[in-house]
C-alpha cells in the first residue's frame, strides 16, 4: 500500500507522462495484462487511457489491471489512470 505522500510524489512524476496503452471495447485480456506487467517492470510508472467505447468505466478497468498485474493504482482522472509497481531487476523510482 502506498502512503499519501508516496502517492502524491508518484502523481507528480506521472504528470508529464504520455499514455502508452489504450483499453478499448475489447476490454482486458491475458495478453494486455502481460503487456502491462512487462511495461511496469521496465518503467515502474505507466499511464493508460480508457476509450469511450470501452464496456467498463475507467476506475473498474484500472482496479482490475492493477490487481492482475500486481501493481498499485496511483490515480484515476477522467479517462486516464496511472499504475505503479517497483521493478524487481532495476528499481529507478525512490519513494519518499
Amino acid at each position: 500500500m502506498l502512503t499519501g505522500k508516496q502517492r502524491s510524489y508518484l502523481r507528480s512524476l506521472a504528470n508529464n507522462l504520455q499514455p502508452i496503452f489504450q483499453v478499448g471495447k475489447g476490454g482486458i485480456n491475458e495478453n494486455m495484462i502481460k503487456q502491462f506487467s512487462e511495461a511496469l517492470e521496465a518503467r515502474e510508472l505507466i499511464k493508460a487511457t480508457v476509450l469511450r467505447n470501452a464496456e467498463c468505466d475507467t476506475r473498474t478497468v484500472a482496479e482490475e489491471l492493477a490487481e492482475s498485474a500486481g501493481a498499485e493504482l496511483v490515480q484515476v482522472i477522467g479517462n486516464k489512470f496511472v499504475l505503479y509497481r517497483e521493478s524487481v531487476k532495476a528499481p529507478v523510482i525512490e519513494l519518499p
